[in-house]
């Protein structure tokens, strides 16, 4: 009897898809490079010679030796110990526990291309107050040297190092399970449509399984993406926020305006995600990319350690606002939030309910697959203007960094520049006099906390590309007739 012959590992209704990011050599570059750009933020930006390093200000006489010597490197030895690889897999247990134990609230996903739907628990938010009252109490005993917080700013480095492994990690597993996906199944599984092209590297970065789950004894069946997406490291990131205002209250006994502000900006919009969680499942990394190191390296390290640059450098440089400073910052917050989340309640209300007295005046086309397109109010002046909203509020987060840059001196080397007037420098608690001062650097950190406006502009631009694509396959002709009605993409005018 001839063997039987195994089921394609396609998912049903396949459609053909090219290479994303330049294909293997794009995104293994990504891969690889992402990794390196954490560290050069860490190094390049710390509390032993200043932010930059002030060697890399005068690249004419930069040598490896004072490189190292400016960023305090000790060797390869102390980017990971072992007590930060099992602090890092204590923190995720425990929130492995939380996710189990607490309350949750089921809801089902969007229908697969391969039929049915899948369930998914969800309690992000009562799991994160449940990790803050933890933090809150310890605090309220130990105050600014409980031990998570001094943890943290003793073991940054081996930190970052231990989550990029962990995405490593992660990544191959998820990409070496996906060859057990089989069509058609009856446990809901299925390829990502732009993950499975058969080059090694392109599918484990973009990832082949659209939603990777496991069952872990004790923990039950666990969806890798939907608890990735939230937990470990979107709540990381507002602990690692709070851990770098404890860090300047030990070394200078106060806390600035500037820290504290954007703390709240990011808590706000962390929690406010959260508390939403379940809207995760209509967003193209749920219902389009597939698990892999792309969104794990970018929920595990890329969000926790690269948005939190911002109270890191002020951790080090205690900058005080001001109540105009303030003010110029919330007017900008303000404005951005404004346009994100009036433009998105306008399209909530008008997917939900097009006769809202709020949104019924409204115009719209329609397009042969049924579905209607506004072509005035927010969704006419731009196809994409809540990304702009999004990108004006992400500014609030780099501002209260000022004119960023400092040096760190030794007050026995350079008495004069122990006081500069309106220089925020501080002696605090330093060790041995060291203090900081805008001097040379004072602009060139900007290249650092400003970074994540940059990124933030590509990200927008290039999920705004993706948004495009898709549209452009559902409505077919009837998005060129949109694209002509409703010309700008992001920012009205401009682009």
């Amino acid at each position: 009897m001839p063997p039987k012959r195994k089921a394609r590992v396609e998912p049903a209704h396949e459609e053909k898809h090219g290479y994303s990011f330049g294909g293997p050599l794009g995104t293994g570059a990504i891969s690889f490079g992402l990794p390196i750009a954490c560290y050069l933020l860490a190094f390049l930006c710390n509390d032993v010679s200043g932010c930059p390093a002030p060697s890399v200000l005068h690249p004419s006489t930069l040598t490896l030796e004072k490189l190292k010597k400016d960023v305090g490197w000790q060797g390869f030895s102390t980017l990971l110990n072992t007590k930060t690889v099992i602090a890092t897999i204590g923190y995720y247990t425990f929130s492995l526990l939380l996710y189990i134990l607490l309350p949750a609230q089921e809801v089902e996903g969007v229908e697969l291309s391969s039929g049915g739907r899948l369930k998914y628990r969800f309690n992000a938010f009562s799991s994160a107050i449940f990790t803050m009252v933890v933090l809150a109490a310890g605090t309220a005993v130990e105050g600014a040297n409980f031990p998570v917080w001094t943890f943290i700013s003793e073991n940054y480095i081996p930190l970052l190092t231990t989550n990029i492994l962990i995405a490593f990690v992660l990544a191959t597993y998820v990409y070496i399970t996906s060859f057990s996906v089989r069509m058609p199944n009856h446990d809901k599984r299925e390829l990502a449509a732009g993950g499975h092209t058969g080059n090694v590297m392109h599918d484990w970065f973009i990832g082949r399984e659209l939603n990777p789950r496991v069952r872990i004894p004790l923990f039950g069946e666990i969806d890798i993406k939907s608890w990735m997406e939230l937990r470990p490291g979107m709540l990381g990131w507002a602990i690692l926020d709070l851990a770098f205002i404890m860090q300047q209250y030990r070394t200078y006994g106060r806390v600035t305006d500037s820290i504290i502000l954007i703390t709240f900006a990011q808590a706000l919009y962390i929690f406010d995600a959260l508390y939403m969680e379940p809207a995760i499942l209509t967003t193209i990394d749920m219902t389009t990319d597939g698990f892999g190191f792309m969104l794990a390296f970018g929920d595990l390290v890329w969000v926790p350690f690269t948005y939190s640059v911002q109270t890191r450098y002020l951790a080090f440089y205690p900058l005080e606002l001001g109540l105009w400073g303030l003010l110029g910052v919330f007017a900008v917050q303000a404005t951005g939030y404004y346009i994100f989340r009036a433009s998105n309640n306008e399209k909530n209300r008008f997917r939900t309910n097009p006769k809202d007295p709020k949104i019924r005046h409204l115009k719209y086309m329609e397009t042969a697959a049924g579905s209607k397109l506004l072509i005035s109010g927010w969704w006419g002046t731009a196809r994409h203007i809540n990304y702009l909203g999004d990108w004006i509020l992400g500014w609030s987060y780099v501002l209260p960094t000022g004119l960023a840059g400092y040096v760190v001196r030794n007050a026995m080397t350079h008495p004069a520049d122990a006081v500069v007037p309106g220089s925020g420098a501080v002696f605090g608690g330093h060790p041995v006099g060291r203090y900081v001062v805008p001097g040379e650097a004072k602009g060139w950190g900007m290249l650092i906390t400003y970074f994540y406006m940059l990124y933030f502009a590509i990200l927008l631009i290039h999920r705004e590309r993706k948004d495009e694509e898709k549209c452009r396959r559902k409505y077919g002709k009837d998005w060129d007739i949109y694209c002509e009605k409703v010309p700008w993409r992001i920012v009205p005018g401009i682009y």
